[in-house]
């Protein structure tokens, strides 16, 4: 076997640890939610798609900069695509959320 094919292999690994870690976690979070009876919407999508989540709340936040800046510079940079695009990114996070 070839040594870069090696590495391969061992970050491989490491991945898949990572990902058995986060799911051995998010049962541990789950069952603690159990026994405390209070789970709620939020808590479970974060219990059980914890990647998924993380990264939807990173994109809705960059998508809100986003907006934010397209709203501060609307005066100075007077473009229809520009408000298009601040108007689609705004729907956007209406629909998800």
């Amino acid at each position: 076997m070839k040594y870069a094919n090696k590495i391969d292999m061992v970050n491989l690994i490491d991945k898949s640890a990572e990902e058995l870690h986060l799911k051995i976690n998010m049962h541990y979070h789950l069952m603690i939610a159990m026994l405390e009876q209070r789970p709620d919407n939020k808590n479970m999508k974060e219990l059980f798609l914890p990647s998924c989540y993380h990264k939807e709340s990173r994109l809705k936040e960059a998508i809100e900069e986003t907006i934010d800046v397209l709203e501060q510079t609307r005066m100075a940079f007077k473009s229809k695509k520009l408000e298009i695009l601040r108007k689609k990114l705004t729907q956007v996070l209406i629909k998800s959320g």
